[in-house]
């Protein structure tokens, strides 16, 4: 798993850095765009298009007697009994393409996080960062001893949650920073990337040790000590600002990959 999110997480990487020179707007408009040109691609491919155009044209001529024969119920009955079976058939033609999507979608917005969906902490302002330890965690035994780059003061710490198995430091940042946090565990160093400043960039979510958990949170390798389950900054949550709004990166992503995608389906063929 670790070689598979190492491969796709540096190929985003090299992306990012090719719109470093805009604002992560515009980086992020570019691939949503790319995004839904490839999903309308795929839906071609995957899709009966001759049936999903016989099927739309039976929803339109539902609709039309809706129009026409509204003061008629028999009419209207038949209609609306036939706008229904055209709507089952019509999702259950989508479910083809659909599943085809998911899970390549889900894999890139996972990984698309790191890059747009949290900010690196603001100078001067403190932060938690939390250890979880696994169940056969004895608390009695010393601390794991963390250690900060330059430019990152520790203010508090370690405190013990003995119930929910966790460990946390309150850290400061003094100036920008993009490095890592040292923690010694039972004489094994386990690190922890952390970023700092204003300037929008990637940020890793939470660290884990299991290979199955990291295909959830994919942004570092897994954590190598069998006393740590996952490592975690809580970072604030970033926005992108766009004509005069501040947007959620999922939101701006899904309304341009739809956007392109619809825009193009005629010239491109397509029967959505």
């Amino acid at each position: 798993m670790d070689l598979f999110n190492s491969i796709l997480g540096s190929l985003l990487r090299v992306y990012y850095a090719a719109f470093s020179w805009a604002p992560p707007a515009v980086g992020l408009t570019v691939l949503s765009a790319v995004v839904g040109v490839t999903m309308l691609w795929v839906f071609s491919k995957t899709s009966d298009q001759a049936r999903m155009k016989a099927v739309k044209n039976k929803v339109w001529a539902a609709l039309f007697e809706l129009r026409v024969y509204v003061d008629e119920p028999r009419v209207t009955w038949r209609a609306q009994k036939s706008l229904f079976l055209a709507n089952l058939k019509y999702m259950g033609l989508a479910l083809k393409p659909a599943l085809w999507m998911i899970v390549p979608m889900g894999l890139l917005l996972l990984h698309l996080e790191a890059f747009y969906a949290r900010a690196p902490l603001p100078v001067g302002r403190e932060a938690i960062v939390t250890m979880g330890m696994s169940p056969d965690w004895n608390p009695a035994a010393p601390a794991p001893e963390l250690t900060a780059p330059a430019g990152v003061k520790i203010s508090g710490g370690p405190v013990r949650a003995l119930d929910a198995r966790e460990v946390s430091w309150r850290i400061q940042p003094v100036s920008e920073v993009s490095g890592k946090l040292t923690f010694l565990v039972d004489g094994q160093p386990v690190e922890k990337t952390i970023e700092a400043g204003t300037r929008q960039r990637f940020v890793a979510g939470r660290s884990v040790r299991s290979a199955m958990q990291a295909l959830w949170t994919p942004d570092e390798k897994t954590i190598p000590s069998p006393r740590v389950e996952w490592i975690e900054i809580r970072y604030p949550e970033a926005s992108l600002p766009i004509l005069g709004l501040q947007w959620n990166w999922l939101v701006w992503f899904f309304v341009v990959s739809v956007a392109a995608a619809l825009l193009l389906k005629k010239r491109f063929g397509v029967v959505i």
